[in-house]
């Protein structure tokens, strides 16, 4: 059995929506009409609508009823008061251990572009201790590729000159190095393994 806590997240709004909904008054039920009324004139037909018609619920919607509720403004602020504390000592101890090594720098933008590219990188084989052979991740480093991607359009309009040029030049980097990779493993093809030797 694994020591990791496993946790359970429930969703407390949901319950109390189905409680409200059961406790609330129901409307009085329509008196069926009677035979003569039927036959007199045109009437509404309310149908049912036809679920194969309508439109499956979009991913976004599926995700947002999943998700916890979103932490308050007052919770926000405790946790990063307290989040700031404990990296303020952590740098303290480093500090005291290393007294020549200076404070360190705020992370921005571009350190978050940086870390992304350079882990594409590592995942096409950059990097590979020289006489070894580089392990190359070609899936991974698409994900990568592509959360460098949705970095680009979800800040679009909203980085200084100087951000949007250095996403889009690693942007440019990292998808041209990529598409020389998978040209690279396409001309070589993928070999099927050679046969087992039958155990007889």
């Amino acid at each position: 059995m694994s020591d990791t806590p496993k946790f359970e997240v429930i969703d407390r709004r949901k319950i109390k929506a189905v409680e409200e909904q059961e406790s609330a008054p129901k409307p009085p039920a329509e008196p069926e009409p009677k035979p003569a009324e039927q036959a007199a004139g045109p009437r509404l037909v309310v149908s049912e609508p036809d679920l194969a018609l309508e439109e499956p619920a979009s991913a976004d919607t599926d995700l947002q009823a999943e998700l916890p509720p979103a932490p308050t403004v007052e919770e926000s602020r405790q946790q990063k008061s307290a989040y700031d504390a404990s990296a303020q000592r952590l740098e303290d101890l480093i500090r005291a251990q290393n007294p020549a090594i200076g404070p360190q720098p705020t992370i921005g933008f571009e350190h978050l572009v940086q870390q992304l590219y350079v882990s594409a990188m590592i995942q096409m084989g950059a990097g590979a201790p020289e006489g070894q052979r580089p392990r190359v991740d070609i899936l991974g480093a698409r994900q990568t590729i592509d959360l460098l991607g949705v970095l680009a359009e979800k800040t679009k309009g909203n980085l200084t000159p100087a951000e949007d040029r250095t996403l889009q030049g690693v942007l440019f980097e990292a998808r041209m190095a990529f598409n020389e990779l998978s040209s690279m493993i396409s001309l070589q093809g993928v070999q099927a393994p050679p046969p087992k030797p039958d155990k007889r």
